[in-house]
């Protein structure tokens, strides 16, 4: 997770209160609900130039900040992922 990452997540963790995230940072006890999710997903997409596969748009990728985190890299380096030559 990158510092970016971080602070764009910060403003929608009502119950942060200060705490380092970190890869296992519960999203959902920190305050994240569904409606700062679609606000989260829109923000993360116009800071990272990305748009999310539709296939994590779920409650496990908005679980953690870990999870979160891998769909972000995933949707930057798509070529990272093992693909079969066509």
């Amino acid at each position: 997770m990158d510092t970016r990452f971080t602070e764009l997540l910060a403003p929608f963790l009502a119950y942060l209160h200060g705490q380092e995230l970190d890869q296992d940072s519960d999203l959902r006890e920190l305050g994240l609900d569904s409606m700062q999710s679609i606000e989260l997903l829109f923000a993360i997409e116009d800071t990272f130039g990305i748009a999310l596969a539709d296939d994590d748009l779920n409650d496990a990728t908005f679980a953690t900040a870990g999870s979160l985190w891998s769909a972000i890299e995933a949707a930057r380096n798509p070529g990272s992922a093992t693909t079969e030559a066509a």
